[in-house]
């Protein structure tokens, strides 16, 4: 295979990786590290009221679209009352009903709200419809026509002539036909109403949405009124406070439908509160959530689906690769040797349990001593699988006489050696025994050292919070070292190690660049000059 085509892969499946994290990160909005936490609203509507005799229904207008918000979960707390849930036209509603009921009521909404910015894109999906224009009598009819023509001379679109008509309505001291016209119009919903009633007697569609915002502050909120104003193509809002246009980034949209906000059938003395809460909660538990209000499949078929259990399993075997790259790093990029090729990576995870110090003492005592046990083994000359037979009875041995004298001296970390692998043990003493025999005790010690270096490094890694979170949440992260690794698969240059083993040669070749140093060597045996040591 072409180094191409080998290069084009890793390409491609890195490519895929980062766009699988950033469509996690900014869309799904899954947080990239474990102590990221979001902020939640708790919105509350607490209604009161004393019920009559007999049947009584209770009518409440919930939230439907929301903006720059999704609610993620709604809770309706109302005792012996049934619950019905409708959509209408504009948005929907819950009608609580109770055959009879005594005493003073009080029913509850509650809807838990985060932040979603890929809503906030979204446009309101209200039909351009004209309000009723209002039944005026002389002079307030002449009065309204005055007003719209003075208005209509002073804007030059639709959206500039709501804004006038607000500015109007709020200007001090006001226009005589203002004050004829806002007469008994103190309450701002009321006025925002009558605004949208003008509104359609020029043919503009407009309508009253009621909204809170959210802020740093909590406890009691109230419902305030926003004009939103069609122009032909999208809905615009205006504050009726101000005549300011534009969504607030902090308003929560509550109701935008005519009918009234609370009804309970002959009982015009009912009350409705609202509170609001301010709280941080964790970033991956509202991920979740909120996927599961959009898609449950995306959740699903997903780790966060598994069982605690199992997920606690898969942050730990998820963080092999990553001990398994750091192995590849060290001993084809820098050159460290080790016994084996994935011994120091289980040793690492090994040192999760134990510890680093107490794991590093503890598998140098097993390992020295059962490395004594087997030279002496070897001069009994068994075969291979009754000597490491022997050995790994004399490796759980000795780890069961570790943990014994640890709990005699109180020491509970020293009961963790148990969880180290006994067959990786065994099989390190004898490699570590033949290579000593075979190359002596400096390569079977260096060989030692390298083992226990890259299991520190990859502990290192392997326990660091951040990164066990980030390869559990968005395991496209392996893919990542997977186009790492197929890129070093084809590395056959000098390790880094070898360049400080060969330099006294590359300063040789550095001297004399014509003559190789092949050629070179051969013409000082042919001279009869002692060879150079390189």
């Amino acid at each position: 295979m072409k180094k191409a085509h080998l290069y084009l892969l890793a390409l491609v499946i890195a490519a895929l990786a980062t766009a699988a994290i950033v469509y996690k990160s900014q869309v799904l909005k899954f947080p990239l590290t474990p102590d990221a936490s979001v902020e939640v609203w708790t919105l509350q509507a607490r209604i009161e009221y004393q019920p009559r005799r007999g049947p009584n229904t209770v009518t409440l207008q919930l939230p439907a679209h929301t903006p720059g918000y999704q609610v993620l979960e709604e809770r309706f707390v109302a005792r012996n009352y049934s619950k019905l849930e409708e959509q209408h036209g504009d948005g929907r509603e819950v009608q609580w009903a109770i055959r009879r009921a005594t005493g003073a009521q009080a029913l509850y909404y509650r809807a838990t709200v985060v932040r979603d910015p890929v809503r906030e894109q979204q446009r309101l999906p209200y039909e351009p419809t004209l309000a009723d224009p209002p039944l005026l009598q002389e002079p307030e009819a002449t009065a309204a026509a005055t007003l719209l023509d003075q208005v209509r001379d002073q804007s030059a679109d639709i959206v500039t002539y709501a804004r006038e008509l607000v500015r109007r309505f709020n200007e001090t001291p006001a226009s005589q036909e203002v004050s004829l016209l806002a007469d008994g119009l103190a309450d701002e919903q009321r006025r925002a109403h009558f605004v949208a009633q003008l509104l359609a007697i020029r043919n503009i569609p407009a309508r009253v949405v009621m909204g809170t915002t959210l802020g740093e502050g909590q406890g009691a909120t109230e419902l305030r009124p926003w004009l939103i104003v069609h122009n032909g193509a999208q809905w615009t809002m205006i504050d009726p406070r101000s005549g300011a246009t534009g969504f607030p980034e902090d308003l929560f949209l509550w109701n935008a439908s005519d009918r009234p906000l609370l009804v309970i059938d002959g009982n015009p003395n009912a009350t409705v509160q609202f509170t609001v809460g301010r709280n941080l909660a964790d970033a991956l538990a509202l991920a979740e959530r909120r996927l599961e209000v959009q898609d449950a499949n995306l959740v699903r078929y997903s780790l966060l689906s598994l069982p605690l259990q199992s997920q606690s399993t898969y942050r730990v075997l998820l963080m092999v690769p990553v001990g398994a790259f750091i192995m590849l790093l060290l001993r084809n990029i820098i050159g460290v040797k080790t016994f084996g090729t994935f011994m120091p990576v289980l040793i690492a995870i090994s040192f999760r349990d134990t510890g680093l110090v107490a794991g590093v003492v503890l598998f140098t005592l097993v390992v020295s001593i059962g490395l004594l046990i087997r030279f002496y083994l070897e001069r009994l000359r068994l075969l291979l699988v009754p000597r490491l037979t022997a050995v790994l009875i004399v490796v759980v041995l000795l780890m069961a006489g570790v943990s014994v004298l640890a709990n005699q001296l109180n020491i509970e970390v020293g009961l963790s050696v148990a969880l180290f692998p006994m067959v990786i043990m065994a099989m390190t003493i004898e490699r570590m025994s033949v290579t000593w025999e075979e190359r002596g005790a400096s390569a079977a010690i260096t060989e030692g050292v390298g083992s226990m270096v890259v299991a520190v490094l990859a502990y290192f890694a392997m326990s660091w919070p951040a990164l066990v979170h980030l390869v559990f949440v968005y395991p496209e992260f392996l893919l990542l070292l997977f186009a790492a690794s197929l890129v070093l698969g084809r590395y056959s240059g000098y390790r880094l190690s070898e360049l400080l083993r060969f330099r006294n040669l590359a300063r040789e070749a550095a001297d004399d660049p014509i003559t190789p140093p092949v050629a070179r060597s051969e013409a000082d045996r042919a001279d009869g000059s002692p060879r150079t040591a390189g």
